[in-house]
């Protein structure tokens, strides 16, 4: 009975636009709770599938005057926030964020804060950066409230910038020039269990002004979680120690071989230097229901729904939009998912919109550069794929399992979606979805997505030789699926006239 009272509580969630608060949301509202998020801009939480059962509510934590309105009946307050933009005062301003909040959490008699900090001896010459995560969770304690303060080292999982560091690293380059770094024992923890724990800590007291260092089963080098990430991938790397090599220069090094930029990676690789492994068994005695999973394990499931082709819906990012009528590009990536997004605003409806993109193919061709989609059927075709004979079974209607030129239907939502396999010879997996949207004007946005999940070097060397001409192709088919949706309206518009 105590439980399913205290369920009713609000609980604060800040940092809901970033990759631990975004999947630590749904596990919360799953688990019963009600949830409050506290973002600076509203819409980047566009595309969430949990958005619309959450209490949004604007502010930051460094304008202290927006956080009351945030806190007020707040039962607990998760803190998913720090700096790392690269600014040389980043220290400064985490501490500045964290007494803001904490004192807000103070005044509004919040009970508890749970803080996910960095794992690292604090008795040893710490870097800055983890020097900073743990003087925040000090920070936060200042006011009063109790803090749940976890530390964790690298968390395997979609999203964690280290993780996707050495994602990278082991997936382009074959044979690695390895620095001292790379031969620093870690004690990397899944996804999951990181959000067990943060769930847990809600209803265990006991974890109440603790500091709590988490960790999964292994405790293995840097190079042996490159090694590792490789067998899973059944990749074969090679690592060649050599003994000197700086932290900037490994930053700049890193900078060129993922899509973390220097400004970033310098900090997290000085960082490199410290061993972060867990210290005590006080996790274990708090949760001892809690069973960490080993590496290997916690790999496979980051990867699961890239190597299964399970593409969420939901990746979006409402900076696109804002670009206006253009059709500008994001090119990013994620759970080793190279992703470029174009939007377009039109003056069609939904399922005007809708029609356009599921009439791709067959005879109707691909809109744009129709003849380039040729030429890659006919080298499918050399190569032994399925190229572009296959055509459509229906010039209009498409369902599941549907085959459509070189690609395969994987998804529908009447009036909303379509996603597409590749089933033409790539070095990797690739996917095209198209989506639509209402807009408050009673029109539609039209998001045009490519993915496209590498399969070791030769994936990337395909993916960035071939994206110029992506770039135009894609450009020119989301332009015309606009032109095609809006002359279907004008047709709609002129029938419905003469009546």
């Amino acid at each position: 009975m105590e439980k399913s009272v205290q369920f009713t509580k609000t609980i604060l969630v800040t940092g809901a636009t970033g990759y631990i608060g975004g999947r630590l949301v749904p596990y919360l509202l799953d688990a019963g709770y009600q949830v409050r998020v506290l973002v600076r801009d509203p819409d980047r939480l566009q595309g969430r599938a949990w958005k619309k059962r959450v209490e949004i509510v604007q502010g930051d934590v460094l304008k202290p005057e927006t956080l009351p309105a945030a806190m007020s009946g707040v039962y607990a307050a998760y803190y998913m926030i720090h700096s790392m933009t690269g600014r040389d005062d980043f220290h400064e301003r985490d501490l500045i964020a964290a007494s803001n909040f904490g004192e807000a959490a103070h005044a509004a008699e919040v009970e508890q804060i749970i803080y996910l900090g960095g794992l690292g001896d604090p008795e040893a010459d710490l870097s800055e950066h983890l020097q900073s995560r743990q003087a925040t969770g000090q920070a936060l304690a200042s006011a009063g409230v109790p803090v749940t303060e976890f530390r964790a080292a690298i968390i395997v999982g979609s999203g964690s910038i280290s993780f996707e560091m050495i994602r990278y690293l082991t997936e382009r380059i074959p044979m690695m020039i390895c620095p001292k770094w790379v031969f620093t024992r870690v004690q990397p923890i899944a996804i999951d269990d990181v959000l067990a724990y943060l769930t847990a800590a809600l209803d265990t007291p006991a974890s109440r002004g603790e500091v709590i260092e988490i960790g999964g089963a292994d405790v293995f080098t840097y190079g042996d979680m490159m090694k590792g990430y490789a067998a899973v991938r059944g990749l074969k790397r090679a690592l060649i120690p050599v003994p000197v090599l700086s932290p900037r220069l490994s930053s700049y090094w890193v900078h060129w071989m993922t899509p973390v930029p220097a400004s970033i990676t310098r900090p997290l690789v000085e960082g490199l230097r410290n061993e972060v492994i867990v210290r005590d068994n006080l996790a274990q005695e708090i949760f001892p229901d809690i069973k960490p999973i080993d590496y290997p394990t916690a790999v496979q499931r980051a990867l699961t729904s890239l190597l299964n082709g399970k593409v969420e819906t939901r990746w979006t990012d409402a900076l696109v939009s804002s670009q206006g009528d253009g059709s500008a590009a994001l090119l990013t990536t994620l759970e080793g998912m190279i992703i470029e997004q174009r939007q377009l605003e039109t003056k069609a409806s939904v399922q005007e919109v809708f029609q356009a993109f599921t009439s791709l193919g067959g005879d109707k061709g691909w809109l744009y550069f129709d003849w380039a989609w040729r030429v890659r059927g006919a080298m499918d075709r050399l190569l032994g794929g399925v190229g572009l004979r296959r055509g459509r079974r229906h010039p209009k209607d498409v369902r599941v399992g549907d085959a459509i030129d070189f690609w395969r239907v994987e998804n529908v939502e009447p009036g909303k979606l379509l996603r597409l396999r590749a089933e033409m010879k790539v070095p990797g997996r690739a996917w095209l979805q198209f989506e639509t949207d209402a807009l408050e004007n009673g029109l539609a946005r039209l998001t045009q997505t490519a993915y496209f999940a590498p399969k070791g070097l030769a994936g990337f060397l395909y993916w960035y030789a071939l994206y110029p001409l992506h770039g135009l192709i894609f450009s020119g088919m989301i332009r015309e699926l606009k032109k095609l949706a809006e002359n279907q309206k004008t047709d709609t518009d002129f029938t419905d006239s003469h009546r």
